[in-house]
Parts: structure tokens; C-alpha cells; sequence
């Protein structure tokens, strides 16, 4: 990798293009910014392909419920999922589809570009943006469940999106954007539930063209604590030695980057044990309350997962905060 590729964050501030017209990694992309600002229509599976990554995935934590849709094109498959967690029970409603080769699948070039949309056995989402990018609407739909949830975007709240080189061929632009509030309704065997107030939902938007052989750290985490609302992003492993990190807390709405490496502590042979994430003025602690565990094994495409979400506490630049639920999650995938 080149040393401009290893240059310090920088902040973007005007619209750039992800790629070059050869498809390679547009230098000027690298670093940060704090609204999604790159223009990703490069992604295309027209070149690379199988090396392609496109996802929108959200999550939104309520009183009553958890809930996540993915959309996802890997160029050779389409690979989606709803799952519906209830907490006082510990019953969850869910659904993963792989579709071999990828069909009836929508992503739009850009974020907010236009609606994605999943069609599988038993499976249909769509996710469509609204009000310029302020409202995003979030439909899902499997046996027995489903859920139609509104999450606004507050005027001035702040993202964090980040494009990771590792290399002129191989790079990705993510967007996460977390406390986001979210309003609506889960249904549940014939039973809706309202989304109320104090529900938040967090986005991870991607587009790139990934290494086959990936691990990575991804924690997020919202909620108002000591009359501040207070949004975590978290991440690790997979932007080591590229330059960049995807860490940042999001305080009522302004994003405070961190532009160095966490440190990551956690067990995952108890995986239920708290996680530790410090560095870069944040200690953060999440103690577990469960963990969604997931694995699929296609031979040449295989993942496992343990994202547990709990509840965040700890500092950040000196203010303490508690109550920030969330969840923290380490994957392998080989793709």
C-alpha cells in the first residue's frame, strides 16, 4: 500500500467519487466525513466482480423489542435477513435468505439514491428514503412477523462515514449512523406492538470491494443519558494498519471522531461476559443480555457471528454515561 494510502484521517467536506473511471479507489475519497458525502455508483459488479459488497443494514432497539433487516448484493448472491427478538420472552421471529445467483434485489448507487428492496422465499423488505434523506422508512415482512418503522434523521445530526483502504483494489465506504430515532409498529403472530419514544435505530451502509478472508469489531450503541443524548460507534479489526478507524461518539447530534485504534477485550468463549472497548478518550463497557449467534457454512461463502447486545457505560472525554443500549459483535467471514 502506498504511503498516501497511509496518510492521517482527513476530513471531507465536498462531494467525491469512491471510484476512479478505471475502478480503482479514488485517493481524494480517503478519510472521513460527517454526512455521506461519496457518490458510490462505482460499485457496480461491472468490474471486480465477486469482490463487489453492497448492504444496507439497520437495527432499531425498542422498550419491547430488537429488531434488524439486511439487504445485501456479494455480486454471486443476494444474501438478506429480518429477525424480530422479543425481550420479555426471549422468543425471536426470523429469516435469512441466501439467493444463488443474486435476483429480485435493488440497491440504490448511493445512499438515499433510492429504495432497496429484498424478494426471497419468505422474505420481503424495503427500505425507502424520504425528505431528502431526513426519514427513512423500514418495511419487512416473514412468517408471522413484520414490522413498518419510521426513523427521522434530527436537523443537524451528524454521521459518521468513512472510506477503509487497503488497497487501490480492495477498499470500502461505510456510513454508521446511530441515535437515530425510530417510531412504528412490530407485529408479532397477529399482535402489534407500537415503536414509542425512546426507541433508536443505527444504520450501516456499505458499498466496496472486500478481501475474500475478513474478521472484524462493530459495537453501536444510543440513549439519552444525564439529559444528553448519547450515540457510541465502534469498530476494529478490519481498518487495522489502513489509516482509518470507523470510532466516534455521537453527542446530541455533533460527531466527536476518534482517529485511533480501540482496544477491543472480550471473551468469546463467554461471550455474555461484559466487553471493553478504550482508547482515544472513550471506556466503554457493554454488559450483555444476549447473544444473537449465527452461522452459515455455503463452502466458498461461510460467516459466524456473536453480536450481543446489553447495555453501554463508561466515559467519554470525561463524561460519564450509563443506559446506552446497544450491542457489540465479533465475525469472521470468508466471501
Amino acid at each position: 500500500m502506498t504511503e498516501l494510502l497511509r496518510a492521517s484521517e482527513r476530513e471531507l467536506t465536498e462531494p467525491v467519487s469512491l471510484t476512479l473511471p478505471s475502478g480503482r479507489l479514488n485517493t481524494a475519497a480517503i478519510g472521513f466525513a460527517r454526512t455521506p458525502l461519496v457518490d458510490t455508483s462505482g460499485i457496480d459488479g461491472r468490474r471486480e466482480w465477486g469482490r463487489n459488497k453492497r448492504w444496507e443494514y439497520w437495527n432499531v432497539m425498542t422498550p419491547t423489542h430488537i429488531v434488524a433487516l439486511t439487504i445485501s448484493s456479494l455480486d454471486y448472491a443476494g444474501v438478506h435477513e429480518v429477525w424480530i427478538f422479543e425481550r420479555a420472552t426471549g422468543r425471536s421471529w426470523h429469516k435469512n435468505a441466501t439467493v444463488l445467483p443474486a435476483k429480485d434485489v435493488t440497491l440504490p448507487a448511493s445512499l438515499g439514491a433510492g429504495i432497496a428492496i429484498a424478494r426471497a422465499r419468505g422474505l420481503a423488505a424495503t427500505v425507502t428514503p424520504a425528505d431528502d434523506g431526513r426519514v427513512w422508512l423500514l418495511h419487512a415482512e416473514i412468517d408471522g412477523a413484520g414490522f413498518d418503522i419510521t426513523v427521522t434523521r434530527p436537523p443537524g445530526h451528524e454521521c459518521l462515514a468513512v472510506v477503509v483502504p487497503w488497497s487501490h483494489r480492495r477498499f470500502q465506504y461505510t456510513v454508521k449512523d446511530v441515535a437515530l430515532p425510530a417510531s412504528g409498529v412490530v407485529t408479532t403472530d397477529g399482535v402489534t406492538h407500537r415503536v414509542p419514544e425512546g426507541s433508536w435505530a443505527v444504520l450501516d451502509h456499505g458499498r466496496g470491494r472486500w478481501p475474500y478472508d475478513i474478521r472484524w469489531n462493530w459495537g453501536a450503541g444510543a440513549g439519552v443519558s444525564g439529559g444528553r443524548t448519547i450515540g457510541i460507534q465502534v469498530g476494529g479489526k478490519w481498518t487495522d494498519g489502513t489509516g482509518s478507524t470507523e470510532n466516534g461518539v455521537v453527542v446530541d447530534g455533533m460527531l466527536h471522531k476518534i482517529s485511533v485504534p480501540l482496544h477491543w477485550e472480550y471473551d468469546l468463549a463467554d461471550p455474555m461476559r461484559p466487553w471493553r472497548v478504550h482508547g482515544g478518550a472513550l471506556d466503554a463497557t457493554l454488559t450483555p443480555f444476549y447473544d444473537k449467534i449465527s452461522r452459515v457454512n455455503l463452502v466458498a461463502l461461510a460467516s459466524r457471528t456473536h453480536q450481543c447486545f446489553g447495555v453501554w457505560s463508561g466515559t467519554f472525554e470525561g463524561t460519564t454515561f450509563d443506559g446506552i443500549e446497544g450491542f457489540a459483535e465479533d465475525v469472521h467471514n470468508r466471501w
